[in-house]
């Protein structure tokens, strides 16, 4: 949570030299910001925006350190001494050799398969907390499909509201034209009934200004009303973009979680995690069952655990699962590869919000003191009234 606060300082320090550090960027479209209440939300928007970034920044940077001790360990195994790293290899070739002929001993169909069983006894403690995540992401990115087809159907209806308001000014217009016209050719014909035909046209006069004083003020008071429906509409075109917007930065860095999920676990749902989870836990009972029997296997496990934990390994555990990587270069690189691949990924997602949603939005609230500096004052009093109120709820 203080990951916000340092943005938000930031944000401070920077505020007097915004002539100097910040290019000047065009306000968003549509936006009243002489409009106290229009120009809050924007501001308001934006905050909410760093802070999302902030929380997000914060679970990745915990993955991020998990990856990376899981990296330092790998350099820790391959910068052992030639006698060290042989005593090593000669530990991991046994307990490699036992775990062969136990898999050997359960030579029946399999419900899972070997690599895919790795996989999972790499991560068992993960698994439920991957099919929760999994699932909470993938229900969420439908919910956030349908956000964003709701918000796409209101802004459409808007649009299309507008357009009729446009029409409907136009025709007024038209109407005050045709109005005004037809008073014209009334008040001639009234003149030329009174002066060459010499008749009566007092009550024509009165008749025609009348009906000329009803229809204009019928005009004028729709077309006020479309005036002011048309200010609305846009108004709630206005507010659709800003919400689409951060639906959208919900949508990339829910897509991105689950990419990276999908990456991690080995599956493309968690249907699929799900069925390779049950299959696995059927499959590790009956493994269970002869490695009780296997009194030597666990003897020489446990002496690879206990030469790891000397070397300073970090987690030990994962190793009797992987003893592939230890005796194969190739393997060990692989294993690597794949966790550089996380890490990559993982340092994409924390540069896509450190710098494109919390700097982002940054530059929005700077280019926007910078285009109305007589809101300075206001716009820094409701970061600071966010801060706070965030402050306190973390």
């Amino acid at each position: 949570m203080g990951l916000l606060k340092k943005i938000l300082d930031r944000f401070r320090r920077g505020f007097d030299e915004y002539e100097e550090d910040w290019d000047e960027e065009e306000a968003p479209r549509e936006i009243d910001f002489d409009n106290s209440e229009q120009r809050n939300d924007y501001v308001r928007n934006c905050l909410e925006k760093m802070a999302d970034a902030t929380k997000e920044l914060e679970n990745l940077n915990f993955e991020y350190n998990m990856v990376t001790s899981y990296l330092k360990d790998m350099e820790e195994i391959e910068a052992l001494p030639p006698e060290e790293s042989e005593q090593l290899k000669d530990c991991a070739r046994r307990v490699s050799l036992l775990q062969d002929r136990k898999t050997d001993f359960m030579g029946r169909p399999r419900r899972i398969t070997d690599e895919k069983y790795r996989m999972i006894e790499r991560i068992e403690d993960e698994v439920d907390e991957g099919v929760t995540k999994i699932t909470e992401a993938e229900e969420y990115q439908e919910l956030i499909r349908k956000d964003l087809n709701r918000l796409d159907g209101e802004r459409h209806a808007y649009l299309y509201r507008k357009s009729e308001v446009m029409r409907l000014i136009s025709d007024t217009r038209g109407m005050a034209v045709i109005c005004v016209t037809a008073l014209g050719l009334c008040a001639l014909l009234l003149l030329f009934l009174q002066y060459f035909l010499e008749m009566d046209t007092k009550l024509g006069y009165f008749l025609t200004a009348g009906a000329a004083a009803v229809m204009l003020t019928l005009i004028y008071v729709r077309h006020t009303d479309a005036k002011r429906e048309l200010k609305r509409v846009e108004t709630g075109i206005n507010r659709i973009i800003l919400l689409q917007n951060k639906v959208k930065i919900r949508y990339v860095n829910n897509t991105n979680l689950l990419e990276y999920l999908y990456m991690k676990y080995g599956v493309s749902s968690a249907n699929e995690l799900t069925q390779l989870w049950e299959n696995y836990c059927i499959e590790k009972e009956e493994r269970e069952k002869f490695r009780r029997a296997e009194l030597d296997l666990d003897y020489s496990e446990q002496e690879l655990l206990q030469i790891l934990k000397c070397y300073q390994v970090q987690d030990p555990a994962i190793w009797l699962h992987q003893t592939e990587a230890i005796l194969e270069p190739k393997e060990m690189v692989e294993i690597r590869h794949n966790l550089i691949i996380r890490r990559q990924s993982l340092r994409r997602r924390m540069d896509y919000n450190r710098e494109v949603v919390a700097g982002s939005s940054q530059k929005d609230i700077k280019a926007l003191v910078e285009r109305y500096p007589k809101y300075a004052k206001e716009i820094m009093k409701t970061v600071e009234e966010y801060e706070q109120k965030f402050n306190t709820k973390s």
